[in-house]
């Protein structure tokens, strides 16, 4: 009897342990592409996996999640506040690591093959983003390597970017400078470590 129930307990502390272990955390240190990258190669391996598909750099894309959410798996938008201190509606739908609002991310869903996917997922959030800047470059001819330009045309929607909203919003307009500054040092960042990221494990071990 007592062999079953710690049997069962066990089990259950298994289990657990596997969910927390697929459970997405915050790395150590996010001004570090390549800190990420040593803290989970298998951010590396989606981000990679994003860029071969959509075209749109690691960096790029590591930018803007960063400038999003900060690698926060489940960040969601700070709440109105009613006469100043009653909280009220969150202004938007946006969650996750890409901050996809609810409609865009049923678009991108629907559209690339992708239907089963989470946004508290980082290997699902980075393709969105590499799909949502693939889909800036066709229609605005952005270059895929321009973080600011598909960062303006990422939080305006392409139709607000063809209109030059973000010319209006002085806060973008620097979130925008933040997003390539960010993009040119993580590319800096990765280069000094690309080769090291890329070697599979028994070649980590062998080394």
């Amino acid at each position: 009897m007592h062999t079953k129930l710690f049997t069962r307990i066990l089990g259950y502390g298994l289990v657990a342990v596997l969910i927390s272990s697929c459970a997405s955390s915050r790395p150590s240190n996010i001004d570090n592409i390549c800190s990420i990258f040593d803290d989970s190669r298998s951010w590396y391996t989606a981000a990679k996996k994003a860029q071969q598909r959509w075209g749109s750099p690691i960096s790029v894309s590591m930018a803007i999640i960063y400038q999003e959410s900060g690698f926060r798996a489940r960040a969601k938008p700070e709440r109105n506040r009613f006469l100043w201190i009653f909280p009220g509606k969150r202004p938007s739908s946006a969650y996750g690591f890409a901050q996809a609002l609810d409609s865009t991310w049923e678009d991108y869903e629907r559209l690339s093959d992708n239907g089963r996917a989470s946004r508290s997922n980082f290997s699902d959030a980075v393709d969105f983003v590499g799909w949502y800047n693939a889909n800036s470059s066709r229609i605005n001819g952005i270059s895929k390597s321009d973080a600011r330009g598909l960062y303006f045309a990422y939080h305006e929607g392409n139709g607000g970017y063809q209109r030059g909203t973000y010319r209006e919003k002085q806060w973008l307009l620097d979130a925008g400078g933040r997003v390539q500054s960010n993009s040119d040092r993580f590319a800096i960042q990765l280069n000094g470590c690309r080769e090291e990221l890329d070697k599979n494990w028994f070649q980590r071990r062998l080394f």
